[in-house]
């Protein structure tokens, strides 16, 4: 037991660094001061965030979406503390695999630096998803028009064309479905078959993967007068965007502010905080920093405020623009400006779109060679994946491997579930680096960096923040916290309750409100759909009852509906635990603040996206103990063996 938690020391670490021997990244000198940090943490946040998630998050959440970006910067800025104290003990590249190493232990570093694999991959999955969006718009605006089976991932194209075929079932006219249902529907009907198999395929999301790995194999790197010119570039257009889009906004469209209050607002979750993504890849440049332990937490500080202030006004000029429900689409930006008829303008967006998502690509692209390397070093992943190109001084394998762990996905997986994938990995590291400042605040056989997270003791607070939240929650809320706790079953949404009818309840329901309200429904054109929108839930459940659908299957309930509630409940319960070793350890507020509200993200992500993630987290467990465990450098039989 104690092998799988044998530690690196952060002398070790700093005596390779000083050999030259960290990471193979010891060729940059030390010329990265605080403006710099700053931008590059801009260049690594503005990407498909603001391109292309921003809208998925507004959709839900409404308006009132950019409470959850507040929110969500908070958070991080805590997390922000955390990673600033270990690049300033520890100033190597490695970032959170590197610090659970010295904390943890290296059982711990392998989760962390499996999941990083994860975040990296996925991340860039997501990336080129929303490339391929903007790219394939950008071509439309100039009237080139790729089939819609070679620019659509297979789950989106087959997902959608169910959901059409429910629509207009219902009676909803094709012109009348939403243009990602329609684009979806004809996808998957016009595709070709190959031995029964729709080929749908996500062709320029391929191609620009493939186009980044080849640059990245050539040794491309990207100076620090690149990384400020593409921020200068970025920001021009945001600021372009507000500028000409302030002058559109009506006020009408931010009422109701929160129109599908707070459980609407937290289920943009994943998607805010992947606009967030980024800001951790500074801590991976402490040792370009002339001044790692103070430049670095100040850049962090700075890319997470003017990106959060960019964020919040944003999202108030898309919501104030167009009603905040046309906003689920990939590429936001560029569509309500068409929608305005503002062509120009989205044509600008979706050209500097395709750049600045091409740049954060191979930003991040470059990065995960770096972290499989890393961990090649440590001996915990084969020789093979720190072999060095000799003539292009790049990790050439792991390139590659990297470019086909992107590529083959980002065919086949739509937005969402990437999105919160890369999500809850990314929080899952934050959550360590967090507890890792927690376990190292009292040793005193550890060199000291010279920033040290403010030490609030949070012995007095966090009991007093527990009982205050739980005299609101039993207070202002208590019918709704009464509810979750007994598992109460819920309704059904009415668009759920219309999909769960299968055609012959649907007939049945159209000729049941042709005759109770012939007029009203023939003034929507006969669309269920439309029809029930604005419908009071336990109206609908009456008539879907009566055409045949069984009480049960009108409410989410039973082991299904609590499944979903899991990790909701390890947060409370883990709430209540670090708050009792807090009041006995006298844990440090600001790090148990950014664990607490990381894990609090981490619980809102669906059900299904933990499942992956523990899978994931599985796999990478089973290459540990059959490879990693006697491989590593720390294991005194793989000395011998050397």
């Amino acid at each position: 037991m104690n092998q799988l938690f044998r530690k690196k020391t952060v002398q070790d670490i700093l005596k390779a660094t000083e050999a030259g021997a960290a990471d193979g990244h010891d060729s940059l000198g030390k010329h990265l001061k605080v403006r710099d940090l700053a931008a590059f943490g801009i260049a690594a946040i503005i990407g498909a965030g603001i391109f292309s998630t921003i809208g998925e998050a507004s959709a839900n959440g409404g308006p009132a979406v950019i409470f959850l970006f507040l929110f969500t910067a908070i958070a991080c800025g805590f997390a922000a503390f955390a990673y600033a104290e270990f690049a300033s003990m520890v100033p190597v590249a490695g970032s959170a695999y590197t610090y659970s190493y010295v904390a943890f232990g290296e059982i711990i570093a392998w989760i962390i630096g499996w999941s990083l694999i994860m975040e990296y991959a996925i991340g860039n999955i997501t990336v080129a998803i929303s490339w391929s969006d903007y790219f394939t718009g950008m071509l439309e605006g100039l009237n080139v028009h790729l089939p819609q089976w070679i620019q659509m991932d297979f789950l989106t194209a087959k997902n959608g064309y169910h959901d059409a075929m429910a629509l207009m079932a219902g009676g909803k006219s094709f012109e009348n479905l939403e243009a990602s249902l329609q684009a979806a529907h004809t996808a998957w009907t016009t595709a070709p078959n190959l031995f029964g198999l729709h080929v749908v395929l996500d062709i320029p999301a391929l191609f620009i993967i493939v186009l980044i790995t080849w640059l990245v194999y050539r040794g491309m790197k990207e100076s620090r007068n690149a990384s400020n010119a593409m921020v200068v570039v970025k920001l021009a257009i945001i600021l372009l965007v507000i500028a000409v889009g302030i002058f559109y906004v009506d006020t009408e469209n931010w009422s109701p502010f929160a129109p599908n209050g707070v459980g609407g607002i937290l289920k943009g979750v994943s998607a805010v905080f992947f606009a967030y993504i980024g800001f951790d890849a500074i801590s991976t440049t402490a040792e370009e920093c002339e001044n790692p332990q103070r430049d670095l937490p100040r850049g962090m500080m700075w890319a997470i405020i003017i990106c959060t202030v960019l964020y919040i006004i944003i999202a108030l000029v898309l919501t104030g623009m167009v009603s905040y429900s046309e906003l689920g689409v990939g590429d936001p930006l560029a569509y309500v400006f068409e929608k305005l008829n503002l062509k120009w303008m989205s044509g600008i967006i979706a050209v500097s779109a395709v750049v600045a998502m091409a740049s954060v690509l191979l930003v991040f692209q470059m990065g995960q060679p770096r972290i499989w390397m890393s961990m090649s070093r440590d001996g915990l992943l084969p020789k093979k994946f720190s072999k060095v190109h000799p003539k292009y001084k790049t990790p050439s394998f792991s390139t590659i491997v990297v470019g086909f762990v992107v590529a083959i996905p980002a065919l086949f997986m739509n937005l969402t579930m990437v999105t919160d994938l890369c999500s809850i990995g990314t929080l899952f590291a934050f959550v360590l680096v967090c507890g890792g400042v927690l376990v190292l605040q009292n040793k005193t056989d550890i060199p000291r960096g010279k920033f040290k997270t403010p030490y609030i003791n949070g012995k007095f607070v966090m009991p007093l923040l527990l009982v205050v939240s739980v005299v609101i929650l039993f207070g202002a809320y208590k019918q709704e916290t009464m509810d979750f706790i007994t598992n109460k079953q819920e309704l059904k949404s009415n668009e759920d309750l219309l999909l769960s009818l299968n055609s012959k309840q649907t007939a049945r329901l159209k000729e049941r409100v042709l005759t109770e309200d012939q007029k009203g429904f023939e003034d929507v054109g006969k669309d269920l759909d439309t029809y029930f929108a604005e419908v009071d839930g336990e109206i609908m459940k009456a008539d879907v009852l009566a055409v045949g659908l069984p009480e049960k299957s009108a409410y989410n309930s039973g082991f299904s509906h609590f499944a979903h509630k899991i990790p909701t409940w390890i947060f409370l319960l883990f709430t209540i635990f670090i708050t009792i070793v807090t009041i006995r350890k006298n844990l440090s507020l600001i790090p148990l603040l950014g664990l607490l509200s990381c894990l609090y993200m981490m619980s809102q992500v669906e059900l299904r996206n933990w499942i992956a993630f523990v899978i994931w987290l599985g796999i990478g467990l089973v290459i540990y103990f059959a490879y990693s465990r006697r491989h590593s450098k720390l294991n005194p039989k793989s000395e011998i063996e050397g």
